[in-house]
């Protein structure tokens, strides 16, 4: 027989005190569950996205990681930005968001379009700028992401380009 689902609040949180009216034990001395309905909203955002916090320093206190979630509405598309000197992991839980970046190999850059599908992993590399689409005119699609970052770095652009030409 499995154990009931945690409390809320039982324990986990850096706001909770013992008995005698003291700070709970250290962050870094405890697990943390984050529940699906107490992500953090809170956070870096660019146009056509919304991004939740799970697992932060302001969350919980990590100190080299940032893990949330990433929702894009049908037919939309996020503004071009980075991530700053963060690497950024993406899973595909829901729908089928497309990853725009531009490619240099050529003799012109050229714009290279990642469609994925639930189950797909896409790497993003410090500064590589990019936009999440969802071509989807019905269904929207969710991420989740985890980064090399305390906090989620978001800086929005202009428009795309070639890692090293552009500012």
């Amino acid at each position: 027989m499995s154990e009931p689902l945690t409390t809320p609040g039982e324990g986990f949180h850096p706001h909770l005190h013992d008995a005698a009216g003291q700070p709970a034990t250290s962050l870094r001395t405890r697990l943390h569950h984050i529940r699906a309905d107490a992500l953090d909203g809170d956070t870096a955002q660019s146009g056509g996205m919304r991004r939740f916090a799970a697992v932060s320093g302001k969350t919980v206190g990590s100190e080299k990681l940032w893990m949330g979630q990433t929702h894009v509405a049908p037919a939309t598309a996020s503004s071009d930005h980075h991530h700053g000197e963060s690497e950024t992991a993406i899973y595909v839980v829901g729908g089928h968001p497309e990853f725009v970046f531009l490619d240099d190999a050529g003799p012109q850059p050229e714009e290279i379009r990642l469609r994925t599908s639930p189950g797909d992993y896409i790497f993003v590399p410090p500064f590589v700028p990019h936009r999440e689409e969802n071509p989807d005119p019905a269904e929207e699609a969710v991420v989740v992401i985890a980064r090399s970052t305390q906090e989620a770095i978001v800086v929005n652009l202009p428009g795309l380009y070639v890692l090293g030409t552009g500012s």
